[in-house]
């Protein structure tokens, strides 16, 4: 017989530890370390034979089957009539998948996924999609679909937080897709743990995993994040679904933007953009324009360049300001982009290119909530803030690439291409890039530069 010994698992970590401790001595998590058995088997006994460890072999109902034999038509994604969301999920749903989609309180989870449920039954009378909501009452979700303009026959609503009878509604509707909100608010009855904790989130995502994978039907669970923006529980819910997703966005702001995490099915890098209005939430197809101010004429002091999120080309504005100050410390205040970045292009500005701003307040920031974290934004901001030192506008039609070195030079930043060509098609027809950055889009004038020097030059 087998034996049984106890240890503990951090749910954040998957530190193991033969003894409770209350803060993990792997990540530094605190109350994280729960109780898991551990069973020796036979065949990990000292001296146990092959024999012995097959002993307990079980026939298999089901052969293995040579790759070749296997039919993938069957499991094709099938679009969600979202092109955004399909996007970032590779084609659509995969039948029998799992879909986690994680985000804070308020982002528009719940006004997503209901617009996927409307759009899904509308593809034709035998798709019906089962919308399980915990939060809420079936009369509150009717609301938002009144509001939304997602009613549908074939959407069916059950506010329902306990396992085996979600399970049993699933028995009767028969959907073809199942949405789950939030699974953090289920309940299995058979199982310990109190609801929304590590072992009743674990039970509940296991068991409706089996469910997708037995009967076909793709299940869309929506979770919760923690403060640090983490999926809300263990860190192995993750790795129980097929696709991780997250969906975040500024509260002052109705940009939406869904990131894909994990994708068994397709690219794990994808990002879909969405605008939240009082009509429900919509797919944005060319974000650009929301980055970019339009103004009648140019202002000193601002800078466009193209990020990378993703695969995804995204153009952005990056605007400074600089202003004389009395007080001994300098002010440097900044929104969106990298506060370490930014000190380090500054005191290149100020140490390499005689840009005089140390005894001046700095002001950086981005339009439309736009968070520029790679280093490619280093140009355009030491060029915006040149720009509002000498009170000389950038160029209109200008589009900056460029990563700066401590030593001023200019550096190469990877996809100048395909940057590029998304500026160009936007109306853009100058660039300053790094050397050797390949070749540019026909029509567009390129200016490339070695160090910031000569990029504060091709300015005049």
């Amino acid at each position: 017989m087998a034996k049984l010994k106890t240890s503990f698992r951090c749910s954040s970590c998957q530190c193991t530890v033969p003894k409770w401790v209350g803060r993990c001595p792997e990540c530094g998590s605190w109350g994280s370390m729960d109780e898991a058995p551990i069973v020796a088997s036979v065949a990990s006994r000292p001296g146990a034979s092959l024999a012995k460890a097959g002993a307990g072999a079980v026939l298999p109902s089901t052969p293995a089957t040579p790759i070749t034999r296997i039919d993938s038509t069957s499991t094709r994604a099938k679009p969600t009539g979202i092109d955004e969301l399909d996007r970032v999920l590779g084609g659509g749903v995969v039948p029998g998948s799992v879909v986690l989609l994680a985000g804070e309180p308020g982002v528009g989870k719940s006004t997503l996924l209901l617009e996927v449920v409307h759009q899904w039954a509308r593809r034709g009378p035998d798709d019906r999609s089962l919308y399980v909501t915990g939060e809420e009452s079936a009369g509150q979700v009717r609301l938002r679909a009144d509001r939304t303009g997602a009613v549908h026959e074939r959407v069916y609503l059950a506010a329902e937080s306990d396992l085996a009878t979600i399970l049993g509604h699933v028995e009767q509707v028969r959907p073809t897709l199942l949405i789950v909100d939030s699974v953090q608010t289920m309940l299995a009855a058979d199982v310990d743990g109190v609801v929304g904790g590590v072992t009743q989130v674990k039970a509940v995502t296991s068991a409706l995993t089996s469910l997708a994978k037995a009967s076909g039907v793709p299940v869309l669970l929506i979770g919760h994040v923690t403060k640090d923006g983490a999926v809300a529980g263990p860190r192995s819910l993750e790795h129980l679904v097929d696709v991780v997703l997250h969906f975040e966005g500024d509260k002052h702001s109705t940009l939406r933007m869904v990131r894909g995490v994990k994708n068994r099915f397709g690219a794990a890098d994808e990002v879909g953009c969405f605008e939240l209005r009082e009509d429900g939430i919509a797919g944005i197809s060319d974000p650009s324009g929301l980055f970019l101010h339009h103004r009648a004429e140019a202002v000193p002091g601002t800078a466009v360049t193209v990020m990378m999120d993703g695969k995804r080309p995204l153009l952005g504005e990056v605007q400074a300001l600089v202003a004389a100050t009395s007080m001994p410390a300098p002010r440097r205040a900044v929104s969106g982009l990298d506060s370490a970045r930014v000190a380090m292009v500054l005191a290149v500005l100020d140490r390499r290119c005689g840009v005089p701003i140390a005894k001046n307040d700095v002001y950086a920031a981005t339009v439309g909530g736009m968070r520029m974290t790679e280093p490619s934004a280093d140009l355009a901001l030491a060029l915006a803030v040149a720009s509002a030192v000498k009170d000389k506008p950038v160029p209109d039609g200008l589009v900056i690439l460029g990563e700066v070195g401590l030593a001023g030079e200019v550096r190469r930043v990877p996809g100048v291409g395909r940057r590029l060509a998304e500026a160009f098609r936007l109306g853009f027809t100058r660039a300053i890039v790094p050397l050797d950055s390949g070749a540019a889009p026909k029509g567009m004038k390129v200016t490339e530069v070695g160090n910031l020097g000569a990029a504060i030059a091709s300015l005049r």
